[in-house]
């Protein structure tokens, strides 16, 4: 058995770690770390782990980590990461990292877009963790940089048509709505249940928001030249998934069949990534609480556009489950081992 530890262990993010990995048959949870809930065990924190997970909750030192876990999951905020990361390594640990602080490969972009680094030499040790682009790298890794949430959602819509050179990369339009979840578990006025219920809106307009970077980033790579994002995210009054709609100029004249088939080519063997029938779109409650991220492709004859749209749950998929996915290919386990459950419904 692998001993894993959650650093971070009181949010969602570790909440779906722990929800997973109970039922991974390769693994044992033997840390879990939080300041706030230090002393009290997993499921007075989450009381739906009560005689599931048990294991009591530290604010345990770096070396306390490293002595308890070979695996770790570092699922605290940006700036928190970079300068736990580091020691773990030193130590020989193998890490995923569930933050924005290793994802972005320019450390200069990054200090744009976040805050400074101080750790930018980690940086290129790290794989950017989208097991369908960088599989062979990430078995490899010691560190993975766990994708956010709205990227994974995009990047997975649009890499079949920018690796093959299918649409303009400047007429790239991204409108995604997430539930609330992504916004974390500490107290906040915008996503109490009254600010939240019935009611949908947009947030972060402009071209602000921080996932942007790590977008086009990915995008640029696939595309192999300089891609401008136009991306909308948007709160919806649930609380999880994420549905993406994207929208591209087509730069050659094919139908749906033969777009499709470019899908069915690089996601062939996938296991997470599922292409719908013809006519059918993807929607967040048919893949909650699973690791899947579901596609559907439209073609707009009237505007030659094609319209893509996504659905995943943005705490497995999005998140948590992808980190565990990682951890397999990490640890050479089955890729969906702990992954196989299918989603809620209704």
């Amino acid at each position: 058995m692998l001993n894993v530890a959650i650093v971070g262990a009181s949010g969602y993010t570790g909440a779906e770690l722990a929800r997973i990995l109970y039922s991974h048959p390769l693994v044992s949870i033997t840390a879990a770390t939080s300041r706030q809930y230090d002393g009290c065990t997993f499921s007075e924190v989450f009381p739906h782990m009560h005689g599931l997970v048990d294991v009591t909750c530290r604010n345990y030192s770096i070396d306390q980590i490293a002595d308890l876990a070979d695996f770790i999951f570092c699922a605290v905020p940006h700036k928190t990461a970079m300068d736990i990361v580091p020691p773990l390594l030193a130590a020989g640990k193998k890490v995923v990292d569930l933050s924005a602080d290793f994802r972005l490969r320019n450390v200069g972009v990054y200090e744009k877009w976040y805050q400074h680094h101080s750790s930018p030499e980690i940086i290129p040790m790290a794989v950017y963790g989208l097991p369908e682009l960088y599989r062979e790298q990430i078995a490899e890794a010691q560190l993975v940089a766990n994708p956010g949430c709205y990227p994974t959602s995009i990047i997975l819509a649009l890499a079949p048509l920018l690796k093959h050179a299918l649409i303009d990369g400047s007429s790239i339009i991204a409108d995604s709505k997430s539930g609330t979840s992504g916004a974390g578990r500490a107290a906040s006025v915008g996503s109490l249940f009254c600010e939240v219920t019935d009611g949908f809106r947009a947030y972060k307009v402009g071209g602000v928001h921080r996932h942007i970077p790590e977008i086009e980033q990915e995008l640029e790579a696939l595309a192999g030249k300089p891609i401008t994002l136009s991306f909308t995210p948007h709160l919806l009054p649930v609380s999880r998934g994420i549905l993406s709609t994207i929208y591209a100029n087509l730069l050659q004249d094919l139908s749906e069949q033969q777009l499709r088939e470019y899908y069915h080519e690089m996601y062939a063997g996938q296991p997470f990534v599922r292409l719908l029938p013809e006519g059918r779109q993807p929607a967040t409650q048919y893949v909650r609480g699973s690791n899947l991220c579901d596609l559907g492709i439209t073609i707009d004859a009237r505007t030659k556009r094609i319209i893509i749209t996504s659905a995943l749950d943005n705490i497995v998929k999005g998140a948590s489950g992808q980190a565990v996915q990682n951890m397999n290919l990490m640890c050479g386990f089955p890729e969906n081992a702990g992954l196989e459950h299918a989603p809620f419904f209704p």
